[in-house]
């Protein structure tokens, strides 16, 4: 199974990084674009797993010791592709998002899972192979991207399901955080 894990976003936070979106696309030559059920940020992207791991990652789960907390976004941005860029929505790197995410890491190494040996780079993938119109600027974005502030109360384990239609996910196990 391809597996991840994920922060999801309440619905009302998805509504509004879906008007975000519909921006983009509106300004956009090309792209594939995300659908409103495939926001999310990711903390680890896990790859193809046995069935036969998947009580390991719930151990890695079930391990962690964060609190729910207020996750901010704060910018428009990309990450520069010849064949298009990938669209993305900057995050805060606040204390609660980064201690949750090296712990999940140094759970699952410590399980012997293989993990991006990267500095943790959190964003929410909006668009792959974007090409903007010309006098588009990202930055026009900035201010509605500033006033999303999302809740988060659980981590999910995340199965990916490719398909020519595009990718399908589903939650496999959910973990609430303390205080949720």
């Amino acid at each position: 199974m391809r597996l991840f894990i994920a922060l999801n976003f309440p619905e009302d936070v998805r509504a509004q990084i879906q008007e975000i979106l519909d921006t983009v696309r509106a300004q956009s030559l090309q792209g594939r674009f995300v659908g409103d059920e495939q926001l999310h940020l990711t903390l680890e992207f896990l790859g193809d797993v046995p069935p036969s791991r998947i009580s390991l990652i719930r151990q890695a789960l079930d391990g962690l010791e964060g609190e729910a907390f207020t996750l901010r976004l704060t910018r428009a941005g990309a990450f520069r592709r010849r064949e298009g860029d990938v669209f993305w929505l900057g995050v805060e790197r606040g204390a609660p998002l980064m201690a949750l995410q090296s712990a999940l890491h140094k759970s699952l190494l410590e399980k012997g899972f293989t993990l991006e040996n990267r500095p943790y780079t959190p964003h929410i993938t909006l668009g792959r192979k974007v090409k903007l119109k010309d006098g588009f600027d990202p930055k026009s974005l900035d201010a509605a991207v500033g006033a999303i502030a999302a809740p988060i109360t659980k981590v999910d384990l995340m199965r990916s399901e490719l398909s020519p239609a595009g990718a399908r996910y589903t939650v496999v196990y959910s973990r609430p955080l303390r205080g949720a």
